[in-house]
């Protein structure tokens, strides 16, 4: 049966890839291979489905196609019924802080809050105005008040740091939502997305007393994991990429506070002091292994994530633990990639096929020739140079597609993990400057 691609889906397929960037719908129309790696994440969101919890990091070089993983995994996460949240690190959004740059990272992810109804972001009215309704139905069945039964539907959320603010803030929102009190409501929004920067506005506007602030993102992780089960979902996914910006970190105590970070959430999602919460990080190897600034630098993290000696022994990929390491596409698979895209050109119409099947093997010659086992171990720049290929034969279909070949130029994907000469990456904290012969990473300045 041939697909139905709409035109909207078709030109954000081909637009998203032609930048280099994930497409975020139409997916499903491109997806080739990780059939083990897609089997286990599955079995992973089912555990959280179920009241349970997960971590893992999603590691491949650069362009290997971790940001379209996790993109995947969003995805599946939203026919399963969890709620998912998704941001990419960067200079100014990172876990542990105390320059604000977690609490950006919190409103990030709040932002793209997303469900299967609302799968663009900007979920969150939509989460609490279920969890209202669902208590004005009860609060009907059994003659209540509705703020009455609010309070009794989030009680398990008092003994959690933040509990009793957050049901403040809730109820604040459905007696706004109630009197038509769109300030109110707005107020209330303005709280949960961690807008407030001063306690006292915050009190003025809403009667509470605390914040949503750099030292309690992740305190508020597990309160609005808690919070999405309460109203009629399974739970949260929380999705976070380019984790090697915290590997870029120049300050090592700013980076080594991060790393607390990772591990006081992997302590806890590992050992199932949360509930219905998940984790899924994308980094590159470098991130992960490099002995002097990387996560296995940090004793107690490479303890937890060092590889399965067993599997390294046997040459097979251990995908059961906390790391998943991403195996390289095969050609084969990039060749059904290929197809795949050309489908999406043609509407999955033979007849308006731009290229035949001959032009698809001759194109992965070129790139095989061009940069040898790059093109399908770091496919990204592989795929972006077939779509603009494709888009010129369609805006100029009296060019041979041979011809055309010979003068496309492909070039490798080039890791910036050991570039670190740019200060945003500094800390901000204005510490005192440390001699050469003290500092650990006196040499952090040098690039290759």
């Amino acid at each position: 049966m041939t697909p139905k691609l709409r035109p909207r889906e078709r030109e954000s397929i081909i637009q998203s890839l032609r930048s280099g960037v994930t497409p975020r719908t139409g997916m499903h129309y491109i997806q080739v291979g990780r059939a083990k790696e897609i089997e286990v994440m599955i079995h992973d969101l089912d555990m959280v489905a179920q009241e349970g919890s997960t971590f893992k990091l999603i590691i491949g070089d650069f362009g290997a196609g971790k940001s379209f993983f996790l993109q995947l995994i969003r995805s599946i996460a939203h026919e399963k019924g969890l709620v998912t949240m998704r941001a990419d690190l960067s200079p100014d959004r990172r876990l542990q802080s105390s320059n604000g740059q977690a609490l950006n990272l919190f409103q990030e992810l709040t932002r793209n809050m997303s469900t299967r109804a609302m799968p663009d972001g900007n979920a969150l009215n939509s989460i609490i105005e279920k969890f209202i309704t669902c208590a004005r139905v009860k609060a009907d069945e059994t003659g209540t008040d509705c703020s009455v039964v609010i309070k009794e539907l989030l009680r398990p959320l008092n003994d959690m740091v933040g509990g009793f603010d957050f049901t403040m803030v809730i109820n604040a929102y459905w007696k706004g939502f109630n009197e038509g009190n769109d300030f109110l409501v707005s107020c209330a929004n303005k709280w949960l997305r961690g807008e407030y920067h001063s306690k006292l506005e915050a009190r003025q506007d809403l009667g509470v007393r605390t914040i949503i602030d750099d030292s309690s993102v992740y305190d508020y992780f597990k309160l609005f994991s808690q919070f999405t089960q309460i109203a009629g979902y399974k739970g949260l996914i929380i999705l976070m990429d380019e984790m090697v910006n915290l590997y870029k970190i120049h300050n090592s105590r700013s980076r080594e506070s991060n790393y607390e970070q990772i591990l006081r959430i992997l302590n806890d999602c590992l050992q199932g002091n949360v509930s219905g919460l998940g984790f899924v990080m994308g980094g590159t190897v470098d991130f992960l292994e490099d002995p002097r600034k990387g996560l296995f630098s940090y004793e107690a993290l490479h303890s937890r994530l060092a590889g399965n000696v067993f599997a390294e022994a046997a040459g097979v990929n251990d995908l059961s633990g906390p790391v998943m390491h991403l195996d390289n596409l095969t050609p084969e698979e990039l060749y059904v990639l290929l197809t795949n895209i050309r489908n999406v050109f043609a509407y999955y119409k033979e007849d308006d096929y731009l290229v035949p099947d001959t032009a698809l093997s001759k194109f992965l010659e070129h790139c095989s020739n061009k940069i040898g086992e790059a093109y399908f171990k770091t496919p990204r720049n592989t795929i972006k140079a077939f779509v603009d290929f494709l888009s010129v034969l369609e805006q100029n279909p009296d060019i041979k597609w041979e011809e055309l070949l010979q003068g496309i130029k492909i070039t490798k994907e080039e890791s910036d993990s050991l570039s670190f000469n740019d200060e945003s990456f500094n800390d901000g904290q204005n510490e005192p400057e440390k001699s050469e012969e003290n500092d650990e990473d006196a040499l952090v300045s040098f690039t290759l």
